[in-house]
């Protein structure tokens, strides 16, 4: 197929993409900007909507960028080609991958979190860094989580550092968008544990039951969780720190509460199994 070209760094499409760096603009317009094969492949494979799509070949990294391209374009996705410079100019990272789409936003409230009786989820609390949000939704997506609930939010989460960071996770785990209040009240309607993680808890993680349902409740490294979560939650947990230092990355610590969780749940499945065949 033969695509639009554009040459010229006073396009209007192509000032438009750069103008939705600004998080003011992505909110008012509901749009943001996807990079790369893989996050726009699984963008929609899971029901993004891509509006334009504008990629330049020298830049590709595999042979599949013009299937994808043709299958934007059947779809009624607006393809251009752009000028090599002018994607670079475009583009968040460094290093593009010669791929760029604008997508519109999805909403996301309490209502998108399935409700298993023995789910799987994560609370995160005022998480500030994109890419912290982004390896965090990662680890969600590795470990099976049932829903993520990001509470007060001090990060847009259509940052497509986010998303870059996540490697396209942002799409695949279901996700909500509340306050702490309102996350609290879901959790106690539904019956799931809350488990605060907390350097200055008693119990440690590792001797804790995550095999029903349950919410690991995570915050920021510098402040950690607020009092509601504190004061109230079902149980506070800590991981063990030998060294000096007296907490993780709020990225590197959920994943190692999710993936014990993970593991107590494989093994609890594996025990019924064996018991079911004897």
């Amino acid at each position: 197929m033969e695509f639009l070209k554009i040459t010229s760094a006073r396009n209007e499409a192509v000032k438009h993409v750069i103008r939705l760096r600004d998080r003011r603009d992505r909110e008012r317009e509901q749009l943001t900007v996807l990079e790369g094969y893989r996050e726009l492949t699984r963008a929609r494979e899971y029901g993004l909507e891509l509006v334009e799509c504008f990629f330049a070949p020298e830049l590709f990294l595999g042979e599949n960028e013009y299937a994808l391209l043709e299958s934007l374009a059947a779809a009624g996705v607006r393809v251009m080609e752009v000028a090599t410079h002018l994607l670079v100019k475009m583009a968040y990272r460094d290093r593009p991958e010669g791929l760029i789409a604008v997508a519109r936003m999805k909403r996301h409230t309490l209502a998108s979190i399935p409700r298993y009786p023995d789910g799987l989820y994560l609370v995160a609390e005022a998480v500030e860094k994109p890419g912290n949000l982004g390896s965090i939704l990662r680890s969600a997506d590795a470990a099976g989580v049932d829903g993520l609930v990001i509470c007060d939010k001090c990060t847009d989460i259509y940052n497509p550092n986010v998303i870059r960071a996540s490697t396209g996770a942002m799409f695949s785990v279901p996700l909500a968008e509340a306050s702490g209040q309102e996350t609290f009240q879901w959790l106690r309607e539904n019956g799931i544990q809350i488990l605060a993680a907390t350097p200055h808890a008693r119990q440690i993680y590792t001797e804790v039951d995550m095999t029903g349902p349950v919410a690991i409740v995570v915050g920021t490294e510098q402040c950690g969780l607020t009092e509601l979560w504190m004061e109230h939650s079902d149980l506070p947990v800590r991981i063990p720190m030998l060294g000096k230092i007296d907490s993780l990355n709020v990225a590197t610590a959920t994943t190692i509460l999710l993936y014990e969780a993970a593991r107590q749940r494989r093994w609890r499945r594996r025990n019924a199994e064996r018991t079911a065949e004897e």
